[in-house]
């Protein structure tokens, strides 16, 4: 589980008469990522794509040119269908040629309406001034103009013109026609060089201006009613043949793999080598479905076995040959044997041809429960092949984390629904963010049932009290001793979590070496621990905070444990001192500097637990206070009348509820009710929601930031096998 499925790479080599039968049988499988041939043998060369190809390219760029057009998306699939092949070339003609014909009318129609549009915009400016548009221009000795400018200043600026002789203006709101003399063209551009205006181009038209836009408003009602018909057809269409375009794309898709995949090969005239990676544990599965498909024609070998540290295994040879070595040598291109550029030494003496060199992709392997996990581990990277996988380790730690800030049964439940509401769509990742909330949501109720709380409400006010376990913890906003406690609890739970991370990176490290996975992470253990173990010690007691160690201490009060002998923390500071000197000898004077923060800090980052905890119990209280009022006699809320157990008057604050119940006013209680409703429900769902943003993403940056740093870089390359999940199609 810690670590991804191992690997094979394996080989296939046989002659170009069966490449199509085993194309066929690799793809229906799914089961091998194929590696790109790179051209380095000598009498091989890379596959040409098999005769077909370009055609069946054609018509998937015409498909989805269609699907584009109609806007066909997944939701508007139809039952899985089998394509006709003989049929398919006639049938994507017609709904091309059908589609096309309504798409062209309605872009014409759209380019229409826009120019009647624009025409609409520049005659209103006309129609709002009531002047006919031929008295607008036409004269011989008169300057005419409209323009958008502020009257008075266009006034103004003809007034001061020693050009002009004469004008006169109308105007309407900010359009105003000029009239000048004497008429030379440009003159009142002249005049009113210093005015902020926008010179309106007069249209032609016969009519009165108003008449005009009337007009051209009646031809876009016509023009919007065609267009709308034009989109209903379209949508029919849509209708008709989207089940359809989307089986025909995917099959397409599926026969362009299988057609193009030769590309990927190592060919000669007469034979071919395809070379990849699969589940080590799935190779017999390949072996045998080749074997049936075409039976001796090819020959299939596992060249080699990954482990761990990234080196091959030996690999049991076929009977009468050498490992890694195929029983039958290509043919190559001149008929002579191909013999390959790069051979490398197994390690039992053997030699292995490969087409090229890769590292092998990650398959990760983990328990469904966890395997939602992989998603907030893949946000960081993929695991490399040679890394642990810490996806186990962030479900064990991630809900479990959440429930510990949040616990409240309300919340939980709630954050439950909004898991399985998740789980309803089909996108993996969103299916994952459900089971992540489902298990967020679980680990809250189950804190929110020990700590007694029901959004903020303890069990006990609600007659719950008799259930067994419920209130055994308390999250400490009245009580320091347990706030003291959680803060504890947090450093301890950061101590044992950076151990993990520290010791994962210590086994990483070990494919480079004992020595190197000592110094670089073994140091850091020693260094991290050995600083705590004097901390949590009695040593120098008295110069360490009371509430840590010592008789004063919370642990010795919930657990008895004052703290480690005085000896041990002497040990452990020794520890801490000697864990520096390795630091210093692997990573140098710089690895010294962050010993503060890789010993210190990252357990002390873990704090922020504890805040969130006692931040949103804070909240939720303070809702409940607003709501229902607290009392001196327990210093929480207090369920019933004033008066119920308390002496009338000793309300901190009585509550929305009661100040209306105390008014003696109908209408004031229903406004109080109605508020205290509100704010409630309101104040809930703040408190939900940034239990999200505050619990989720701090422990999101605890396991990216202080545990990943400690063992983990990513960057692995996802298993794609070749071939194709069908959704739309079947055989």
């Amino acid at each position: 589980m810690l670590r991804p499925e191992q690997m094979s790479k394996v080989s296939v080599v046989g002659s170009t008469a069966v490449m199509e039968r085993v194309i066929e049988t690799v793809h229906d499988l799914r089961l091998v990522h194929l590696a790109d041939y790179d051209d380095s043998w000598e009498g091989f060369s890379p596959g040409t794509p098999i005769e077909g190809s370009e055609e069946l390219s054609e018509r998937l760029v015409t498909v989805r040119a269609i699907e584009s057009i109609l806007d066909v998306d997944e939701e508007d699939a139809g039952p899985t269908r089998v394509i006709d092949d003989e049929e398919l070339g006639e049938e994507i003609e017609r709904t091309r040629t059908r589609v096309n014909e309504l798409d062209d009318r309605r872009v014409e129609l759209r380019e229409e309406l826009r120019r009647v549009e624009d025409r609409i915009s520049s005659v209103r400016p006309f129609a709002r001034l009531g002047i006919d548009l031929d008295l607008l221009s036409g004269y011989d000795s008169i300057d005419a103009g409209v323009y958008r400018a502020r009257p008075a200043e266009v006034e103004a600026a003809l007034r001061e013109s020693e050009e002009v002789e004469a004008f006169e203006t109308f105007s309407e709101g900010d359009v105003v026609a000029v009239f000048v003399t004497p008429g030379r063209e440009g003159v009142i551009s002249d005049a009113l060089v210093g005015v902020e205006v926008s010179a309106l181009e007069v249209p032609e038209a016969e009519t009165s201006p108003s008449a005009y836009v009337e007009e051209l408003e009646h031809r876009r009602t016509q023009l919007e009613s065609k267009l709308t018909g034009v989109e209903n057809e379209l949508e029919e269409v849509k209708l008709d043949v989207a089940g359809f375009l989307l089986a025909v794309e995917e099959q397409l898709t599926i026969d362009v793999q299988k057609k193009e995949v030769p590309l990927s090969f190592a060919t000669t005239e007469r034979s071919f080598v395809a070379e990849g990676w699969v589940p080590t544990e799935r190779y017999p599965e390949l072996e045998a479905a080749l074997a049936d498909a075409v039976g001796d024609r090819v020959v299939v070998e596992e060249l080699e076995r990954m482990d761990y540290d990234g080196h091959s295994e030996s690999v049991a040879a076929p009977e009468g040959g050498t490992i890694g070595e195929p029983t039958g040598t290509p043919t190559a291109a001149d008929g002579g044997e191909g013999e390959t550029k790069r051979k490398e030494t197994r390690a039992d003496g053997g030699e292995q041809t490969t087409m090229h060199e890769e590292k092998p992709p990650v398959v990760l392997d983990n328990p469904g429960t966890a395997k939602p996990f992989e998603l907030l581990v893949n946000l960081v990277g993929k695991p490399k092949y040679t890394e642990l996988d810490p996806t186990l380790l962030v479900f064990l730690t991630y809900p479990l984390a959440f429930g510990f800030m949040i616990g409240d049964i309300g919340y939980g439940l709630l954050y439950m629904a909004m898991g399985a509401f998740l789980l309803r769509y089909d996108s993996e990742a969103m299916q994952a963010l459900g089971w992540i909330a489902v298990w967020a949501g679980v680990f809250t109720t189950i804190f929110g049932y020990l700590y007694d709380d029901i959004f903020g409400v303890h069990m006990a006010d609600m007659g719950l009290g008799f259930l067994p376990l419920a209130g055994v913890l308390t999250k400490g906003l009245q009580t320091t001793e347990w706030a003291l406690l959680w803060i504890v609890v947090s450093l301890l739970f950061g101590i044992i979590h950076l151990n993990i991370g520290l010791i994962m990176g210590f086994l990483n490290e070990m494919s480079h070496g004992v020595k190197a996975a000592v110094l670089e992470r073994g140091s850091w253990i020693l260094a991290m621990n050995g600083l705590f173990a004097w901390i949590f010690s009695l040593h120098l007691v008295g110069e360490k905070p009371e509430f840590l160690v010592g008789s004063e201490s919370v642990l010795n009060e919930f657990l008895g444990f004052a703290g480690l002998p005085a000896e041990v923390g002497l040990v452990g500071l020794a520890a801490f001192l000697v864990g520096l000197v390795m630091v210093g000898v692997g990573e140098g004077i710089a690895g010294v500097a962050e010993a503060p923060a890789w010993a210190f800090g990252h357990v002390l980052s873990y704090l922020r637990m504890v805040a969130v905890l006692l931040a949103k119990g804070g909240m939720a209280f303070a809702v409940n206070v607003l709501v229902f009022g607290s009392y001196p006699d327990n210093g929480y809320i207090e369920f019933g009348l004033p008066g119920t157990g308390v002496a009338a008057g000793e309300a901190d604050f009585p509550g929305l509820v009661w100040i209306g119940v105390e008014s003696g006013s109908i209408l004031l209680l229903a406004i109080a009710i109605i508020a205290a409703v509100a704010v409630f429900v309101l104040g809930h769902i703040l408190v939900l929601l940034l239990g999200i943003t505050a619990a989720g993403i701090q422990m999101i940056r605890l396991e990216y930031v202080e545990f990943f740093q400690k063992f983990y870089e990513g960057g692995g390359e996802e298993y794609e096998p070749f071939g194709y999940d069908r959704t739309h199609t079947t055989e």
